[in-house]
C-alpha cells in the first residue's frame, strides 16, 4: 500500500511507517515564534521549569504582528522577544523584516521535508515547499523549545487535484477560496490537504504558497505540495531522494479526492463574514468600495504586487478609495521598487506602508469603521478583523482588488 506526502514526511522523521490516526512523537526542525505570542511562551517556558532552548539555532524570533507598535503594551512584546533572543543565544531574530509566514521559506529556514511548528495559525504556509508545517498555541511552543518534540496524531488526507489552464483573471486565490467554499471551514478539520494535477505544477512557488497559507480556513491540520525543481530553486537546494519522493503514491489510501477542472474556475470573493461563504464576482452586485488592501502572508509577494499593477498601469483608483499595499517582507518591497511595480502602484494613488501583518490582523495600517466595505487579499473576513463589528470585508485575488480600488465598487472585469 501507498502512502501520502504528510504519512511519508512523518515516517521519515519518526524512523517507521505511519498511518492515519496513530499518535507519534517528532523531533521538530523548526520553529517559530511570533511576536505577539512570545510574552506567553516566555511565561509558560520558565513556569515548566525549562532554562535553555533546545536548540537555538532552530528558534526563530519574527516580530510582524505589532511593528510598529499601534497600542502603548505593543512593545512590551518587542522587548521581550530581543530579551528572550538574548538570553537564549537565539541568532534568528527578525525585528521587522517582513511577516513570519513569509521570512520561513524566503529566508531559507524551511526545506522540503522538515517538520516545522509555528504560534501561528497560518504556519500551514510553508507546505509550499513541501514540508509539514502547522500552528500551535505557546503551552505546545513553550513545550517544544525545552524539549525539540512534539506529539501529534497523523493526519488523514483529502487529495485535490486540479487539471488544465487557468482562465487569465483567476488566481491562485480563487482556488483555494472556492475549495474552501467547497469543503466548508470545517470540512478538513486535522486532515492533510494534498495539492495535485498539472495546473499547479504549473503554478510559482508564490501561488502555492497562497493556497497552503488558506488550508487552515477549511480546518486542515496542513497543506502540501510535491516539492519540484521550482520548490528546489526557491529553496536555492537540490532536491535529495527523500524530497523527490515526496509525493503522494498512485496507491495511496486517501479519505476523500477532489477533482477540478482549471478552466471552470472564474473570479470569486468570500463575502462578509465567512471564509467559506463563497461567490463569484459576477454575482455580486456593485457593492461600493471605501477601501483595497493589497498584502498579508497570503497576498503581499511580489507576484501579487505585479499582478495588481498590471491592472492599474496608466491608471488612477477611484478618488473616493483608499488603496493600502503592504509587501511581505523587506525583500519583496526592494524587489518591487527596483522593477518600477510600486511606482506604478504609487502613481495609481496607492499608500504603501512598511512589511508587516498591519491590516490582515486589524492593527496598524487602516482599520475601518462601521458600514465600510474592504476588499482584501489576506485570509480572513472575520467579524471586527479590521475595525469594528460592523465593517463589511470581502476576500479576494490581487487582480480582483486592484479593480476594485480602479472602479470604485466589487468587480473583476
Amino acid at each position: 500500500m501507498g502512502h501520502t506526502i504528510i504519512e511519508k514526511i512523518i515516517a521519515h522523521n519518526v524512523g517507521h511507517e505511519v498511518k492515519p490516526g496513530d499518535i507519534v512523537t517528532v523531533d521538530v526542525d523548526y520553529v517559530m515564534l511570533d511576536d505577539i505570542m512570545m510574552p506567553f511562551i516566555v511565561s509558560k517556558f520558565k513556569e515548566m521549569g525549562f532554562r535553555k532552548v533546545w536548540d537555538p539555532n532552530k528558534t526563530v524570533i519574527i516580530c510582524d504582528h505589532l511593528v510598529p507598535a499601534s497600542q502603548v503594551d505593543d512593545t512590551r512584546a518587542y522587548h521581550i522577544s530581543c530579551d528572550f533572543a538574548k538570553e537564549q543565544g537565539i541568532a534568528n531574530l527578525h525585528r521587522s523584516d517582513g511577516i513570519c509566514h513569509q521570512l520561513m521559506t524566503e529566508a531559507g529556514y524551511v526545506k522540503p521535508g522538515h517538520v516545522v511548528f509555528g504560534t501561528d495559525s497560518h504556519t500551514t504556509t510553508y507546505g509550499c515547499v513541501g514540508a509539514f508545517s502547522s500552528g500551535i498555541g505557546y503551552t505546545e511552543m513553550a513545550s517544544i523549545l525545552g524539549t525539540g518534540q512534539l506529539w501529534m496524531r497523523v493526519p488523514s488526507t483529502i487529495r485535490v487535484n486540479i487539471t488544465g489552464k487557468l482562465p487569465s483573471n483567476v488566481m491562485s486565490k480563487d482556488v483555494i477560496l472556492k475549495i474552501i467554499g467547497d469543503l466548508t471551514a470545517a470540512g478538513a478539520t486535522y486532515k492533510s490537504l494534498e495539492f495535485t494535477g498539472d495546473t499547479v505544477e504549473n503554478m510559482s512557488v508564490s501561488s502555492r504558497m497562497t493556497m497552503t497559507n488558506m488550508a487552515i480556513e477549511a480546518g486542515a491540520k496542513c497543506g502540501l505540495f510535491a516539492p519540484d525543481e521550482k520548490t528546489a530553486e526557491y529553496c536555492c537546494i537540490e532536491l535529495d531522494d527523500f524530497q523527490k519522493s515526496l509525493k503522494g503514491d498512485d496507491d495511496a489510501v486517501y479519505e476523500q479526492v477532489l477533482n477540478y477542472r482549471a478552466e471552470d474556475f472564474v473570479p470569486v470573493a468570500a463575502v462578509p463574514s465567512n471564509v467559506d461563504h463563497c461567490v463569484p464576482i459576477s454575482e455580486i452586485d456593485n457593492v461600493k468600495v471605501d477601501q483595497v488592501f493589497l498584502g498579508s502572508c497570503t497576498n503581499g509577494r511580489l507576484e501579487d504586487l505585479m499582478a495588481a499593477a498590471e491592472v492599474l498601469k496608466g491608471k488612477k483608483i477611484a478618488p473616493f478609495v483608499r488603496f493600502i499595499v503592504t509587501p511581505a517582507s523587506r525583500k519583496v518591497y526592494t524587489e518591487a521598487l527596483k522593477n518600477g511595480t510600486l511606482d506604478i502602484l504609487l502613481d495609481a494613488g496607492a499608500d504603501i506602508t512598511h512589511p508587516s501583518c498591519g491590516l490582515c490582523c486589524g492593527r496598524t495600517g487602516g482599520i475601518l469603521t462601521d458600514g465600510e466595505v474592504v476588499v482584501a487579499t489576506n485570509n480572513r473576513n472575520f467579524l471586527g478583523r479590521m475595525g469594528t463589528n460592523k465593517v463589511n470585508i470581502y476576500l479576494a485575488s490581487p487582480k480582483t482588488a486592484a479593480m476594485s480600488a480602479l472602479k470604485g465598487c466589487i468587480c473583476s472585469t
